[in-house]
């Protein structure tokens, strides 16, 4: 099953670059696009939507407004020109906030966390038992898609990062801020600087290392308590 979509915005141009934009993923289904935010609650009536790309200011509505008078809440992504809204829209539990023109590296990363809200965090019967959770890399000018499970750790190479998974390693074009935030926290620790890992693929750990398939990881000073109680959580071990 794809994920469900809709884009709302009152300039038609605006639309279409989304819909550029989504064209590169499979798994995301666009149902329908309004210039006109109150004709969009029909829609919504009708079939279950999973996210709602959103412009701020329309004549007809604003898209605040649009929010408030939902009946039941999709994941929201405002699209908008303006950055001084940014505030006030995450206070709305807004999942992401795009100011136009929308760059394809950034809206890459807007995608990567619907796929964890929907995958992962609310992982549903319809959504979790088809898909593994995963996420989009783009390698050059491909995207690739990565299954967080198969992602092993994260290395940083100043501007670049390189994914290692149990398949083969990708070197991308982003920093290990970023794909941290796109990572499931439940699942992946930052435990220095260059590194971003999967927890539940270390092997060992022994003083300010651990080990994942046979590679040794530094821990960083400032990341060692947050580390060894991730790994360890409540178990009385000494190392």
């Amino acid at each position: 099953m794809k994920i469900k979509c809709v884009i709302i915005d009152d300039e038609s141009l605006a639309i279409k670059v989304i819909e550029d934009h989504l064209k590169n993923f499979d798994h995301i289904e666009v149902v329908a696009t309004f210039n006109n935010p109150l004709k969009a609650y029909g829609i919504l009536e009708q079939e279950k939507i999973d996210v709602i790309f959103l412009d701020i200011n329309m004549p007809q509505l604003s898209g605040f407004a649009f929010i408030e008078n939902l009946s039941y809440k999709p994941l929201i992504v405002i699209t908008t020109a303006y950055r001084e809204y940014a505030v006030k829209s995450f206070e709305l539990n807004v999942l992401d906030y795009l100011v136009k023109p929308i760059p394809f590296n950034r809206f890459l990363k807007t995608i990567n966390k619907v796929y964890q809200q929907v995958y992962v965090n609310n992982a549903s019967a319809d959504f979790g038992f088809q898909q593994e959770p995963h996420i989009f890399l783009k390698v050059g000018k491909k995207l690739v898609k990565v299954n967080l499970n198969d992602i092993l750790f994260i290395e940083s190479l100043k501007d670049y990062i390189k994914v290692i998974t149990t398949l083969g390693d990708y070197v991308v074009h982003k920093s290990l801020t970023a794909i941290s935030e796109e990572l499931p926290q439940s699942n992946f620790l930052r435990v220095h600087r260059s590194y971003t890992i999967s927890i539940n693929k270390v092997n060992s750990v022994e003083g300010n290392m651990v080990e994942i398939a046979n590679r040794k990881i530094p821990i960083g000073r400032n990341y060692v308590k947050l580390t060894r109680e991730r790994i360890f959580k409540n178990e009385d071990i000494q190392t």
